[in-house]
């Protein structure tokens, strides 16, 4: 299937945006200098949520394509295509996690107070329901994993979905789906859906706009106002501020869907540099590690620099360091270690690789 422009490297500032608002709240919370006074360092949960509609377009676009040409969806190639993908970084860092948390901390002199039960925290974590073990507040490097758990959760019910629906009633099933799904989580009877951050809703949105607008061009002018809200949405605290919470989420909603559908019509130069595209095509490795460098830089300062200087360039430099041993850590995991996964697509049929 020919790639998508400009997205992949989408990602990686997408990325950089979920470390720049994790590095100053682990300095906040540890009494080291921060900075987060502006709206770009604030804007790491919206960046999920573009994961999440990123996400969303690519993978219903894929299986919509795919019944579209052999009227199926090859079930088993598509699950074995996300378990080589997501599985060994996400049980790798799992896996690092609790030995941090349990062992790692306490025998470098740092006391971090695990309120949960082990059993419990590695079956919730194991089975990818971290989105719940998140309301256990076990540390960040484990935090962070509650996104993946939302993408599994949601692969495991796209694809059977897509699956059994007729083609031609996608669209009108995937309409319905979200429309339902945010009533219920709009509804106050179903808290349990925001306290553990199911996000479903950006998924299947931008798969619907996938579809419908594929082969839409968007006039100038709407591309244009499209790239406006997006600065405003980031640079910004006026769209924010502007919303209640639950319009804030049908905004986003609505408007990533539409922004990656203009985005991904015609190869954007700066998007399609090679050195972006690579940043991109690792970006999950830079997501997945960067908790555990900000640990590392963290602690590091805290053991030998405890009174650090509360200026602008020891917080720039600090937070680069974390951003480049992070790109580093992933590219040395992308190329020694992940790639041996994904090099077993190979096996798979040539048209669903």
């Amino acid at each position: 299937m020919q790639q998508i422009p400009n997205l992949t490297s989408l990602r990686f500032f997408l990325a950089i945006l979920v470390v720049i608002f994790h590095i100053p709240e682990f300095f906040a919370n540890r009494n080291l200098p921060f900075y987060n006074e502006t709206s770009i360092f604030l804007r790491g949960n919206e960046s999920v949520w573009m994961f999440f509609s990123l996400s969303g377009f690519l993978i219903i676009k894929q299986l919509y394509n795919e019944k579209l040409n052999s009227n199926s969806i090859n079930l088993k190639n598509f699950f074995l295509k996300r378990i080589y993908r997501i599985f060994p970084l996400y049980y790798l860092v799992l896996i690092y996690g609790f030995i941090h948390y349990q062992i790692i901390l306490p025998k470098i002199g740092f006391t971090f107070n695990n309120n949960y039960n082990l059993i419990e925290g590695i079956v919730l974590s194991a089975t990818f329901f971290s989105n719940i073990f998140l309301t256990y507040s076990p540390g960040g490097i484990l935090e962070i994993l509650w996104s993946i758990g939302i993408e599994e959760q949601f692969y495991l019910f796209i694809a059977p979905l897509l699956y059994f629906t007729p083609f031609r009633r996608i669209t009108t099933v995937l309409v319905l789906v979200t429309f339902i799904y945010l009533v219920l989580f709009t509804n106050e009877n179903f808290t349990f859906l925001t306290n553990y951050k199911m996000y479903f809703f950006f998924f299947t949105f931008s798969g619907i706009c996938a579809i419908l607008l594929e082969h839409v061009d968007f006039k100038s002018y709407i591309n244009w106002l499209l790239y406006f809200l997006i600065g405003m949405y980031f640079f910004t605290p006026f769209l924010k501020d502007f919303f209640t919470e639950n319009q804030y989420l049908i905004f986003s909603m609505l408007l990533f869907g539409l922004f990656l559908s203009c985005l991904s019509k015609k190869p954007v130069a700066i998007l399609q540099n090679k050195t972006l595209h690579y940043l991109g095509t690792i970006s999950y490795g830079i997501y997945m590690f960067h908790a555990i460098t900000i640990q590392i830089v963290g602690f590091i300062i805290l053991k030998f620099f405890p009174t650090i200087e509360n200026n602008i360039f020891i917080i720039t430099s600090y937070s680069l360091g974390i951003i480049m041993l992070s790109i580093l850590m992933a590219h040395l995991s992308f190329k020694y270690f992940e790639s041996y996964f994904l090099n077993l697509k190979k096996s798979l049929h040539p048209s669903n690789r």
